[in-house]
């Protein structure tokens, strides 16, 4: 094919040259940068921040060092009555009830009367005692005098004998009676006092508390016949009781006789108590120990079988830690603030156990640095706003 140049045919070619010239030029421009992802707002930084004064005024900071962070046991534990303060008042003898003196929830004292009871046998036995302490005065004067008669060798020595013979007889009967009364509940005082004339009711068996507390438990009404043995009256005192716990084999050895516990009733202020007794055997179902604790109990906060919780305290070293409230979280990251010459550091930190208001580190803190441990709050509103505003200025 041939090309016929006329006048128009030059300005034509200069065109198209120009027009694929400008096509290869826009098409070996590079592409454009996309712009850098702004960071996630929220994310921990390792820069500082610098608080307003407004928020230094109220940091207050710590110097990392070695506490001892105890290992603190807690286990669900009940109160319980200590038994050395229960007393079941039975009689020992039939009759019936001829005076009460006390009622339920009545406070008394030890010896307090608190029942007469009108007994047949009582008098009986009380007018036996009285006989047989007759016969053994009369038996010891006539032993008396047929000694000083024998010391003279007015007598024989077969008299001295016979007339020991019977005292010693007469005094065997009074002790036994003596004793039957003493059994049933009778002073040596009553006694006496029957012995000195004051045995007109004699026949009255009053029981008396054997402890001072308060009547818990009340059996019997006026006029109702009893017989032995019949429970009457419990009286209890809460001033001392027993709070119970089972632990596992496992957290039990760490405990002994003497170790100091917490009680923690619900609503209430906490005890601290010694452990008196740890079961030498586990139990059969749970495999578990029991544990008791004695507590003084003096303004009665707490109440029989009412339920608490017990913590216990194992003793260890000290190690690296700081106070719990220098412990926070930004964007699932627990961590804390770290005081710097530039400003405060979020500083990442792995821990372990806590206790006694410490909590442990075991990597991301050295002893000397200066963790904020209180206005943390403030710090961490002060380090989120800023990534927030980088966030939204990106």
């Amino acid at each position: 094919m041939s090309i016929r140049w006329t006048a128009q045919t030059g300005p034509c070619l200069l065109a198209l040259f120009l027009f694929l010239a400008a096509c290869g030029d826009r098409g070996s421009e590079q592409p454009t940068q996309p712009p850098k992802a702004s960071p996630q707002p929220g994310a921990p930084r390792t820069g500082t921040i610098q608080a307003p004064a407004a928020v230094r005024d109220r940091l207050r900071t710590e110097t990392v060092a070695a506490h001892v962070v105890p290992e603190i046991v807690t286990a669900p534990g009940e109160v319980a009555l200590d038994l050395k303060q229960v007393a079941k008042i039975s009689s020992r003898i039939d009759g019936q009830v001829d005076r009460i003196h006390v009622q339920l929830g009545d406070r008394v004292r030890r010896g307090q009367p608190l029942v007469a009871i009108e007994s047949l046998r009582m008098d009986e036995l009380v007018q036996e005692y009285l006989v047989t302490k007759s016969q053994v005065d009369v038996a010891e004067s006539g032993f008396r005098r047929t000694e000083k008669l024998r010391a003279d060798e007015i007598v024989t020595e077969r008299r001295l004998v016979e007339e020991r013979g019977h005292y010693l007889e007469a005094q065997a009967r009074y002790q036994h009676v003596r004793e039957k009364l003493m059994t049933m509940g009778m002073t040596v005082k009553e006694l006496r006092a029957l012995e000195q004339g004051s045995h007109q009711e004699g026949h009255l068996y009053t029981l008396t508390s054997p402890i001072d507390g308060t009547v818990v438990a009340q059996n019997v009404v006026r006029g109702q016949g009893v017989s032995s043995g019949n429970e009457l009256f419990e009286v209890v005192d809460t001033s001392r009781v027993w709070v119970f716990a089972n632990l596992p084999i496992e957290q039990a050895r760490k405990f002994k006789e003497g170790d100091m516990g917490t009680i923690l009733p619900k609503g209430g202020e906490p005890v601290t108590a010694p452990i008196t007794y740890l079961a030498p055997v586990a139990d059969e179902t749970t495999r578990t120990i029991q544990v008791r604790l004695e507590v003084v109990n003096k303004q009665q906060a707490l109440k029989p079988r009412e339920y608490v919780d017990v913590q216990l305290t194992v003793a260890s070293a000290p190690t690296l830690a700081v106070p719990l409230s220098a412990m926070t979280m930004v964007n699932n990251v627990h961590g804390v603030f770290v005081q710097r010459d530039t400003g405060y550091a979020f500083v990442p930190i792995e821990t372990g156990r806590e206790g006694g208001g410490w909590i442990e580190v075991r990597k991301g803190l050295t002893a000397g640095e200066q963790v904020v441990i209180d206005g943390v709050f403030d710090l961490k509103n002060v380090l989120l706003k800023e990534h927030i505003g980088s966030g939204e200025g990106g």
